[in-house]
């Protein structure tokens, strides 16, 4: 393909505080795979909102095949041939396939012809689906297969991808990949949003790089190291995580068959698990989306409380206690799910710090909260990880999501606690604030603290994991060493190919 789809001339989009994107310019052509990267807060989100017609520009314009495209709403964008995939689904538990689909649609065709273009479109780009299934009980990465062909019907120019490998095992990213590929060759652009840099320079053939706002220059992927462009994007040495090694201490948790049904309808139900964590030691715990992460968290917590005799900490019962007291004795959690429930977006960042620090950093006087000492706690957080925002007197919800995500995890660790379980603590954060996030688990670990890692990134697993399990199902594999395991044998366990243990030990 050739000759330019979309150009983008001077964007500039600012915001009280904050310029998103300053005098961006740069060129999509027909067909062709293009990666955009970026620190968190580099711009990335505002960029792509600007073109999907979420977010009008100050200045700058923007041309769809050599014509002015300015479209005022997202329907407007799609009437055009520019689609989305978000990084977040926005779909229905409680509905089917083609239920969903139908809902994005501005005139959906009878529900019986919806079903047969599903059927089809999924079909010839190899992500089949079945329209009449319920949401619910789809996996996660059947669950981006529906966001993905319900951008497919429309028959778009552009494809926007924003973290789209987040949910998937490395066999759909395989799969994924041939599809994208495939859109490609038939003359659909795609501009690929990611933090995984050798996915990049796997598939895509030109990358624009944003810093601080700004296009700081493009380069071929196939032809540039992880490394340069991780570089490139924090405009310095990107630092490699170091872990000191030493034998692991005494059992501080001990999961005894635990077994519990999910709150939620669609949720996964935990079965049979046991396990142990020691003083010292980064226990990795690996899976697809949908498999249980949650509900253990949860159940580690103290949101979900079990049975008297499943969860031991430092000997102590405190399955049937909830997070208070967990959190008392040193037992601190930190979900995946940042906006809404690791932090309230319309609350403060200081009032955020004060919501989980209050008992182990003292921050209440005679009953009350005292706001000075939070807002010191809140600092804290933010310079000791580089959090981008203004002061703690910022919202939530004002942070990017990868600064959230910062946030979040130095809000816990800075408690000091004697055993820290995280859930995706790297989801969404680019390479640089993901090498800072690993290095402070490493170093919590090298000072005592048990680490229980549950995430999806399977190179971040690989990288600081002393041991690691699998959960599928709800179900855990035994636990074994990292060191030596591939992403192959990883992913087979991420399937439920639990019984290959056996020709391990």
């Amino acid at each position: 393909m050739t000759g330019t789809l979309l150009a983008l001339e001077g964007l500039t989009k600012a915001y009280p505080g904050v310029v998103a994107n300053e005098d961006v310019s740069f060129d999509i052509g027909r067909g062709e795979i293009h990666a955009l990267l970026g620190e968190n807060g580099a711009g990335k989100s505002t960029l792509v909102k600007t073109i999907y017609g979420l977010v009008k520009p100050d200045r700058g314009r923007m041309l769809l095949n050599g014509k002015p495209f300015e479209p005022a709403e997202p329907r407007a964008a799609r009437a055009a041939g520019v689609a989305m995939v978000f990084q977040h689904f926005s779909l229905f538990d409680a509905l089917t396939v083609a239920e969903n689909i139908a809902l994005g649609m501005e005139d959906p065709p009878k529900t019986r012809d919806l079903a047969r273009r599903i059927r089809e479109v999924s079909e010839t780009y190899g992500l089949p689906l079945e329209p009449f299934r319920m949401v619910g009980d789809l996996s996660a990465g059947e669950r981006q297969r529906v966001e993905i062909i319900r951008c497919l019907l429309q028959d778009p120019k552009l494809l926007i991808m924003d973290e789209p490998t987040s949910v998937l095992t490395p066999q759909e990213v395989k799969i994924l990949f041939e599809t994208l590929r495939k859109l490609s060759a038939e003359g659909t652009a795609i501009l690929y949003i990611s933090h995984k840099l050798e996915e990049i320079r796997a598939l895509c053939e030109t990358a624009t790089i944003l810093r601080l706002g700004r296009n700081v220059g493009t380069c071929d992927p196939r032809e540039t190291s992880a490394r340069e462009m991780a570089e490139l994007m924090v405009g310095g040495t990107l630092h490699v995580p170091e872990r000191e090694t030493s034998e692991a201490g005494e059992i501080l948790l001990r999961i005894e068959a635990l077994s519990a049904p999910s709150p939620r309808a669609f949720g996964t139900a935990l079965k049979d698990i046991s396990l142990e964590v020691r003083r010292g030691e980064v226990l990795g715990i690996g899976g697809v989306a949908g498999n249980g992460q949650d509900e253990l968290l949860a159940a580690l917590s103290g949101e979900m409380r079990v049975k008297p005799g499943m969860i031991l900490f430092e000997g102590k019962d405190v399955g049937p206690e909830g997070p208070n007291l967990r959190r008392a004795l040193g037992l601190l959690a930190a979900p995946e799910e940042r906006n809404g429930h690791a932090a309230a977006p319309e609350m403060s960042l200081t009032e955020n710090a004060a919501l989980t620090g209050t008992v182990r950093e003292g921050l209440t006087r005679h009953g009350f909260f005292d706001w000075g000492k939070s807002r010191k706690f809140a600092q804290s957080v933010i310079e000791r990880f580089d959090v981008r925002t203004p002061g703690p007197e910022n919202t939530a919800m004002s942070l990017s999501g990868g600064n959230l995500q910062k946030f979040v995890i130095g809000r816990e660790i800075l408690q000091r606690p004697e055993v820290l379980v995280v859930n995706q603590p790297t989801w969404g954060v680019d390479a640089s604030a993901a090498a800072a996030i690993r290095q402070a688990l490493l170093d919590l670990a090298a000072n005592g603290t048990a680490v229980v890692l549950i995430s999806q990134d399977l190179d971040e697993l690989m990288e600081i994991s002393d041991r690691f399990a699998a959960l599928n199902g709800g179900t855990l594999s035994p636990p074994r060493s990292a060191r030596g395991l591939t992403v192959e044998e990883i992913g087979l366990m991420l399937g439920g190919a639990h019984d290959m243990e056996a020709a391990h030990v």
